[in-house]
């Protein structure tokens, strides 16, 4: 099998996990949701497991109660070699860096090395969608479950699935559900690059949306991060399908890396593959000539070209999954959005306030940013990860009111504006955390604006994860 560390590829014979868990010792990495899902998986199965994590057990004890009632050993406060003394699999959850010594050490002796959605895909009867991109991917994965769930409701009699799932990376691990998923059921899976740089095992059907620069700082070249995406596609069979962006050089370029078939998706009509498209306000699917529209984009209600992108390729999933296109119409009609994702919060002070905490990467601020027309206060920072600022540079001294920064990344995101704006046109404000650049933006907006929450950085330096960032976001805004 490959697999990525920081800065190179490496190639290993592939080790599978064991078929049969009784009386197996799992040692499994991190106790967040995963770690709890797969830890219950395992003990269900006759496996022992020793649950390791970084954080002291005064950290750990929601996740000690959760599972209270099974019989685990705890490793806390670090990764020591020892706990590999033993163990039969690592199982190890997305969070956690390959990078580790453990880690490095239980491939050293080859050991085998997993996670959960991996184990789902091992595990699991029912047609799976996997959902991967560096960007878009939840929205995207929310639409195609809502496109599901309206065919069974509407149109039971014309597909061939009962009852929809969603999860992976979305919401609740599906692992500690598997038995309930049925053989006639439809799971549709988000996948991390994290999650996916461990697997050898492809979705029947899977959608790889974009690959841009993302996460460096964990893959630390873009040829592994581009390398772990590419897992989503390279075991399908030739049975199955493969829907890729035909617009997205990176992502396109990995076509020959699949055995399945393909549809593709993009705002131009296709011009050898069938695929989904959008030509004079409508959504189509089509073949060359052969085009079915399937719905108008006035009945979308998300915001933003990035957003239409992600409804043109939640339908060719559709499509794929033989979903009828009058459920696509159903299931995107009145969608307004995830929550932390272009989330609209209130109007305050003559402006419109909208929290897109989920942007972790200046790709994905620049997406919100040409969401908007109007004159636009942004709130950006966080930690970085390593990303490239010069083109979010560039957007922001054309299309921004005043930029407001703060967190660990704002010293590097203002130098990069001002290696494009000598004259300092764009006024920026520097804010040391994101209640005072909730605050500082109180004092600068003015009728007709938009404060928009899109930081291009991790939250990592302030917050739990992006959700807290954008819940206290929305908390301090709505208390204005």
């Amino acid at each position: 099998m490959i697999y990525t560390e920081v800065g190179r590829l490496i190639t290993q014979q592939e080790v599978s996990p064991p078929k049969d868990w009784q009386g197996k010792h799992a040692l499994v990495i991190g106790a967040a949701r995963q770690g709890i899902a797969v830890t219950r998986f395992l003990i269900e199965r006759g496996a022992k497991v020793t649950l390791n994590d970084r954080l002291p057990a005064e950290a750990l004890q929601d996740a000690q109660q959760a599972l209270a009632d099974l019989p685990i050993r705890w490793i806390v406060g670090g990764h020591p070699l020892e706990a590999l003394e033993g163990v039969d699999l690592i199982c190890v959850s997305g969070g956690v860096p390959l990078t580790l010594p453990v880690i490095k050490e239980a491939r050293r002796r080859g050991l085998p090395i997993t996670n959960d959605s991996q184990l789902f895909l091992e595990n699991v009867s029912a047609t799976v969608i996997g959902i991967s991109g560096s960007a878009g991917k939840t929205t995207t994965t929310t639409l195609v479950g809502r496109i599901a769930q309206a065919a069974v409701d509407h149109f039971p009699s014309t597909i061939p699935y009962q009852k929809v799932w969603v999860g992976g990376n979305i919401g609740t691990p599906l692992i500690d559900q598997v038995d309930q998923i049925k053989p006639q059921d439809l799971v549709v899976l988000e996948l991390s690059s994290f999650q996916l740089e461990l697997m050898t095992r492809s979705p029947q059907i899977a959608a790889l949306l974009n690959i841009t620069p993302n996460h460096l700082d964990r893959h630390g070249t873009m040829e592994a991060y581009i390398e772990a995406k590419s897992r989503l596609i390279a075991y399908q069979k030739n049975e199955e399908i493969a829907v890729l962006n035909r617009e997205d050089p990176i992502t396109w370029s990995l076509r020959h890396r699949t055995a399945a078939r393909i549809i593709t998706f993009g705002m131009d009509p296709p011009e050898t593959t069938a695929g989904t498209f959008v030509q004079q306000g409508m959504v189509y699917f089509g073949r060359q000539a052969e085009w079915q529209p399937i719905l108008s984009i006035d009945n979308i209600a998300l915001r933003g070209f990035h957003n239409l992108l992600n409804v043109v390729a939640a339908c060719a999933v559709a499509i794929a999954a033989k979903l009828p296109l009058e459920a696509c119409r159903k299931g995107i009609q009145g969608f307004g959005g995830v929550a932390h994702r272009l989330e609209f919060v209130r109007h305050w002070g003559g402006a419109a306030w909208y929290n897109d905490s989920i942007a972790t990467a200046p790709e994905r601020s620049m997406a919100a940013i040409r969401s908007f027309q109007e004159p636009i206060v942004l709130l950006a920072g966080g930690r970085d990860k390593d990303l490239p600022w010069e083109s979010f540079a560039e957007l922001a001294v054309q299309r921004l009111r005043h930029l407001i920064l703060f967190g660990e990344a704002a010293p590097k995101i203002r130098q990069a504006v001002e290696q494009v704006d000598r004259e300092h046109r764009l006024p920026i404000t520097i804010c040391p955390n994101l209640f005072q650049a909730v605050q500082a933006a109180k004092g600068i907006v003015t009728q007709g604006d938009v404060v928009l929450l899109s930081p291009g950085g991790t939250s990592f330096d302030e917050f739990r994860d992006f959700e807290e960032r954008g819940e206290c976001f929305r908390k301090w805004v709505m208390d204005l």
